[in-house]
């Protein structure tokens, strides 16, 4: 049993560096394509995870839930901040500041 206990830390935090990793890329093409959408730049070609918590979901599991930050630029001399926010695998929200067109 000793030796079970250290295994199991190792799977965990495998899973999550692998789960987070995924959820990184699912923002970031998230992040993407709603400057394609909104026809503005997407700066770096990055998302930053701001934050991570748990809650539940309309089913009453508990899922992990994700915030990411990413900006872009409508006329390339300002910068703007655009948030993520993913429930399990799940786009929950997206926003953006107001830009100037």
């Amino acid at each position: 049993m000793e030796g079970l206990a250290p295994l199991l830390a190792l799977a965990a935090i495998s899973w999550y560096w692998w789960d987070s990793t995924h959820c990184k890329e699912i923002a970031h093409r998230v992040g993407k394509d709603a400057c394609e959408r909104y026809q503005v730049q997407f700066l770096d070609d990055t998302v930053i995870k701001k934050r991570t918590w748990v809650r539940r979901n309309e089913h009453g599991r508990l899922q992990l839930c994700r915030m990411y930050l990413f900006e872009f630029t409508s006329d390339g001399a300002l910068r703007y901040q655009g948030r993520i926010v993913l429930t399990g695998h799940q786009l929950a929200d997206l926003s953006m500041d107001a830009y100037r067109l």
